[in-house]
């Protein structure tokens, strides 16, 4: 099985040197990376996705045959939420659409004898302009979503854009306005559990008013807010029973401890802050005693003023955009990925397990057009 992946639809590039360059979708970029990077994914047997709505690139960091990190990119509109469910899918929100990709390759083919796992869209539907962040898929294996546009959990429909399956008790109506900047999703079971926003607002881009201590986190089963006071909080996630987030604004993964004992008088939470990361951090996922943390440059205007801006002056330290790798033994950074130059903003991360050198194909390319594939006939 072999393709010729295009230049305008997907690159790699060889970090094996510990820095390259290279020219990503909207300017040059520099990417480097932690000496150990490349012994640790080789460790836990695993490849990094993430996305950046600002470069329209789905990167993957996986390891080339020539013992280096390997960066492969696929330009894609507007990369946003990622989510690989239980059969290996891989989910991801973006501009109008929402792809699933399958990795279309058997445990011992290659594509162009370099990718091990070859992410090829075979469902896309087809929103319009959501501003979807997060998503996941439920137990009916349907893509459920945030909507930011419209204030809701929201899945897909074979009609229209999207359903409402859930929205903040505090916003009034479903309407097109952003309203409080719904973002984040951590699911269970198969359905949305948490979810987070900038703010309590109902009125129209209110939300922007409230960046440095109106986030909120809301139960979706009990319809209550169960955390307040944060600061643009993103990408919470259950793991191994606890409930992690990261508060943006501030640069911090922490914990909410949802126990009788951790209640506060007004039955909310407190988020406990387990490790600054010199960044806005915004995407997170975890592989075994690892959290991995997704960090932005703070933008101008929209994230000027947050607490953030005076940590960084604390610690004497630039804002990342880059990948962590936090120890959960020590919340110490053991690896990272770093990049500098025109790339400034990611959003979501994910983990592929079992992959040591991934891919993907872009829907409308050369590359989805020539690769065809085929199940096993059934003998008659």
């Amino acid at each position: 099985m072999s393709t010729q992946p295009q230049q305008q639809a997907s690159t790699s590039t060889d970090v094996s040197a510990y820095v390259a360059q290279e020219k990503a979708a909207k300017g040059q970029a520099e990417y480097s990376v932690s000496g150990g990077l490349l012994k640790k994914l080789h460790q836990l047997n695993i490849s990094i996705a993430f996305t950046s709505y600002q470069s329209g690139l789905l990167y993957f960091i996986g390891r080339n045959k020539e013992g280096g990190i390997n960066v492969h990119q696929t330009a894609l509109p507007k990369p946003m939420g990622l989510c690989l469910d239980k059969k290996g899918s891989l989910t991801m929100t973006g501009g109008y659409q929402i792809m699933r990709f399958e990795n279309i390759l058997e445990a011992n083919q290659l594509v162009n004898h370099t990718f091990d796992t070859c992410f090829v869209p075979r469902r896309v539907h087809v929103t319009g302009h959501l501003d979807a962040h997060d998503v996941g898929i439920n137990n009916q294996n349907q893509p459920v979503f945030i909507n930011t546009r419209f204030n809701c959990i929201a899945t897909v429909s074979e009609r229209h854009s999207f359903v409402e399956l859930w929205r903040p008790p505090f916003i009034s109506a479903l309407v097109d306005e952003d309203r409080c900047h719904l973002n984040g999703m951590a699911m269970q079971d198969g359905e949305p559990r948490y979810v987070t926003a900038v703010s309590k607002s109902d009125t129209i881009d209110g939300w922007r008013d409230r960046r440095g201590d109106g986030g909120v986190v809301m139960d979706v089963k009990t319809n209550k807010i169960i955390c307040e006071g944060l600061s643009m909080p993103h990408s919470p996630r259950l793991h191994n029973g606890q409930l992690w987030l990261l508060n943006s604004g501030t640069g911090e993964l922490g914990i909410l401890h949802l126990t009788d004992d951790n209640l506060n008088e007004n039955g909310t939470y407190t988020f406990e802050p387990k490790v600054f990361c010199p960044g806005f951090t915004r995407g997170l996922a975890f592989y075994g005693n690892y959290a991995f943390v997704g960090l932005s440059k703070p933008r101008y205007e929209r994230f000027e003023g947050l607490a953030l801006d005076e940590k960084l002056k604390q610690a004497d330290s630039e804002p990342w955009c880059g990948v962590q790798i936090i120890d959960l033994t020590t919340y110490s950074c053991v690896d990272w990925f770093r990049i500098d130059g025109k790339v400034s903003e990611l959003y979501d991360l994910e983990i592929i397990p079992d992959s040591i050198c991934p891919m993907a194909v872009p829907p409308e390319s050369p590359e989805a057009a020539e690769l065809v594939t085929f199940a096993a006939s059934i003998s008659k």
